[in-house]
């Protein structure tokens, strides 16, 4: 019989995490697998039972949620004192998916079914050095206008999913000065930046096809850099995020690169897995195939 962890967060995001623990149950019930379900009460709660369970007997430290639990899970297993690793099993259940999206697996009992067959699948993690402080990122990390439009949604909640469209008008209206030093790979470059995102997925927020040419495991980041524009020439390139047509935007230089660093004039807060996290400057380097997830 296999066995695995189940973290749920039974109050969080859009309350619906012991609905979709009530569908998977049976599932992972009548594939002959034991479920330790873990609730969590508070926000980095997921991270800490990542970092301190005793992993002894279970095969798979699996999650409720969205890119932020999985960020969670990934940063606390990657910090536990015994260096002991489980591969990841993701539920569906997030207000943002962008991993998942990349898997094509927005389905809750298609997520369950996949981690049953055992199957692994190894995925790059970006190891940032943010100020001497070392976090870990699946997914992205941000700079410049994606940040700052996350946070100043994160403050109008109450206008729903129409927060992040006006936050992005209204950050773009700012026009805010980026000066900063980019070293890719030991060239360094200065500019004015819009803003600058290592993506290791395809997805990022809600659908944003941010990443087109992205792999989970191919040792690479996919560095979008967005040059300093007019503000009407930011506002026509957010809409061509969602189908990927920035990419062969001249505002645009993709690249797939090891590592990078950003070192701006003024120091920020970063965007990491959709996370506010961290501080410049940083160093990002890839570690190939760090994690196993369970698809």
């Amino acid at each position: 019989m296999s066995k695995y962890f189940m973290v749920v967060n039974p109050h969080g995001g859009l309350k619906k995490g012991i609905g979709i623990l009530d569908r998977v149950k049976p599932i992972f019930e009548s594939g002959g697998a034991e479920l330790t379900v873990l609730e969590t009460e508070y926000a980095g709660h997921a991270r800490e039972f990542a970092q301190e369970k005793d992993f002894t007997g279970y095969d798979g430290f699996c999650a409720i949620g969205g890119d932020g639990t999985m960020h969670e899970v990934i940063n606390g297993m990657l910090k536990r004192p015994d260096g002991r690793k489980l591969p990841i099993g993701l539920v569906t259940g997030g207000t943002g998916n962008s991993f998942m999206h990349d898997l094509d697996c927005l389905d809750p009992e298609n997520a369950a079914k996949r981690i049953l067959t055992g199957r692994l699948r190894p995925i790059d993690i970006a190891k940032v050095d943010a100020d001497g402080e070392t976090l870990y990122g699946f997914n992205i990390v941000g700079w410049g206008l994606p940040t700052d439009i996350n946070a100043l949604a994160e403050k109008m909640r109450w206008l729903g999913e129409q927060r992040y469209n006006i936050a992005s008008i209204i950050e773009v209206m700012r026009g805010k000065q980026r000066l900063a030093k980019l070293i890719i790979e030991g060239n360094t470059v200065v500019g004015d930046y819009g803003f600058i995102l290592g993506c290791n997925t395809i997805h990022t927020g809600k659908g944003m096809m941010m990443a087109p040419l992205a792999q989970l495991n191919d040792g690479l980041i996919d560095l979008i850099i967005a040059r300093k524009a007019s503000r009407f020439k930011l506002l026509r390139l957010f809409p061509k995020l969602f189908s990927g047509a920035h990419v062969g935007d001249p505002l645009v230089d993709y690249r797939q690169v090891k590592e990078f660093s950003i070192i701006p004039q003024e120091d920020n807060i970063l965007n990491i897995d959709g996370e506010m996290i961290g501080s410049t400057p940083i160093h990002v380097t890839v570690e190939q195939g760090l994690i196993d997830v369970l698809v």
